[in-house]
């Protein structure tokens, strides 16, 4: 067994495991984290607890240590360059005719990536894009395709229970939902009924298949 705490990079984000690196921590405390894409600010989760090592595809990343004020500053700091490199990015799409839509951009705290996230109807080829942002921030350009989901979970809304999305506030991961959980209900099947405002089926429908399931037994 290891030693590990659960730390989001977003408030309602996936939580992911890290070594305490024999440090302690609280939660809801701002903490520096390696990552494969670099240093980053994450927000601590969890309790120490312990796992078993088997249960892990790769070891454990250390939490360096707790976020200090220059840390949080130059946090605030990659933030509004991300705004002006987003900018960048969408002039560059529409100067290069570039059939794709620009959701948001990050960097990591020590600004040796820059990445973006974005939306397209086909595969496009960034690669261009990619070299040009990289000849302006001198780091490295990473470009990833997100689908509708992602993009409602970044954006948020109301959904037609008139409550904000469920995935903008507390699901951490999109789970699997069909048609046929639909049915089991006996909801109608009219799209603008069991659709959210992501054009996919709604998240809620998972939410009481079982019991329906479990129901109809007897």
């Amino acid at each position: 067994m290891i030693k590990a705490i659960g730390v989001s990079f977003k408030e309602n984000g996936k939580v992911y495991h890290f070594s305490p690196n024999e440090q302690t921590f609280e939660v809801g405390e701002k903490v520096i984290v390696e990552t494969e894409r670099g240093t980053q600010i994450g927000i601590i989760k969890t309790e120490e607890y312990e796992m078993s090592e088997e249960a892990l595809k790769s070891p454990l990343s250390n939490i360096l240590k707790a976020a200090t004020d220059k840390d949080l500053a130059r946090f605030e700091e990659n933030k509004e360059k991300a705004k002006e490199a987003l900018d960048k990015c969408r002039e560059l799409i529409e100067k290069n005719n570039l059939n794709m839509y620009v959701i948001d951009a990050s960097f990591t705290l020590d600004r040796k990536q820059l990445f973006i996230r974005f939306m397209a109807d086909e595969r496009v080829d960034f690669r261009n894009l990619a070299k040009d942002l990289a000849n302006i921030y001198k780091t490295r350009i990473e470009l990833r395709q997100i689908g509708v989901r992602d993009k409602a979970k970044r954006i948020g809304g109301i959904g037609p229970c008139g409550l904000f999305l469920c995935c903008n506030t507390f699901l951490i991961d999109f789970n699997s939902v069909s048609i046929n959980m639909a049915k089991n209900q006996n909801l109608s099947l009219n799209p603008t009924k069991i659709n959210g405002v992501c054009g996919r089926l709604l998240c809620c429908l998972k939410y009481e298949n079982d019991n329906y399931t479990e129901y109809k037994k007897d």
